[in-house]
């Protein structure tokens, strides 16, 4: 039929090129994510020497570069319908997460100290690890996971008669060991020099002061990700019906 042109599905090239974008972006930034990771790992020897993975008895934060990047990595290599698979995945352990936490809160606290003293025993196997700890401590005013007490957990900085360590009872640096010999001070004087809150209350406290923000990050989330599904699911209909005009 000369002349005339068949008008029938058409795949949208808004949609179409959004979630190509949005793909490449992803994919992109997940191997700048895991080459960074990758770098890190390679400075602190652990490439040359992989057993040393499992000398580290707390977090390596590393590892947090290595695992986003890694999704990214995947959900972007994935296409438009992994794109939609894996962000419905993503959604439903964010809220699936979220009532556990709401159900699970105390349990919570329980592995939140038990994570927290585990990384202050470990706090001189990684300096990647003592940023992090200094950072969370200084950030949040706190010091331990409920108080200074929890540093005596540390081969180098506990208060006992019997540790010869030089950097016993704390560092110079003020919250960064929580005080230089400060607290080989009775309870009452070491506030006066150190912040004497735990880190698990302090973080508490900080999530009712800023319930509303916290609420409103994860609803914005929330919504970008099912209008990502959305999108992501108009494309592939889009596909099949072009498919099905054929």
């Amino acid at each position: 039929m000369s002349g005339n042109h068949y008008k029938g599905h058409e795949v949208s090239c808004c949609i179409k090129y959004f979630i190509f974008g949005f793909n490449i972006l992803f994919w992109l930034l997940g191997m700048a994510l895991v080459g960074i990771g990758l770098w890190a790992w390679s400075e602190k020897g652990v490439l040359s020497n992989i057993s040393s993975i499992t000398d580290l008895g707390g977090l390596d934060p590393v590892w947090l570069f290595m695992v986003v990047g890694g999704v990214m990595f995947i959900l972007g290599f994935a296409g438009c319908i992994g794109f939609s698979v894996f962000l419905g995945i993503i959604f439903f352990l964010e809220l699936t997460t979220g009532v556990l936490a709401f159900v699970f809160k105390d349990w919570i606290k329980d592995q939140l100290n038990l994570f927290i003293n585990n990384n202050i025993r470990a706090y001189r196997d990684d300096i990647d690890l003592q940023n992090l700890i200094d950072f969370t401590q200084e950030y949040w005013d706190c010091c331990g996971a409920f108080g200074p007490d929890d540093w005596n957990l540390n081969i180098y900085f506990n208060c006992t008669d019997a540790n010869p360590s030089r950097e016993k009872c704390g560092e110079d640096v003020i919250n960064t060991q929580c005080g230089y010999d400060i607290r080989a001070k009775p309870d009452s004087e070491q506030k006066d020099y150190i912040n004497v809150k735990g880190c698990v209350p302090q973080f508490e406290k900080w999530l009712q002061d800023n319930l509303t923000l916290v609420a409103g990050i994860f609803i914005g989330v929330a919504l970008l990700q099912i209008f990502g599904i959305c999108l992501a699911q108009n494309l592939v209909s889009d596909i099949e019906a072009v498919r099905a005009s054929w």
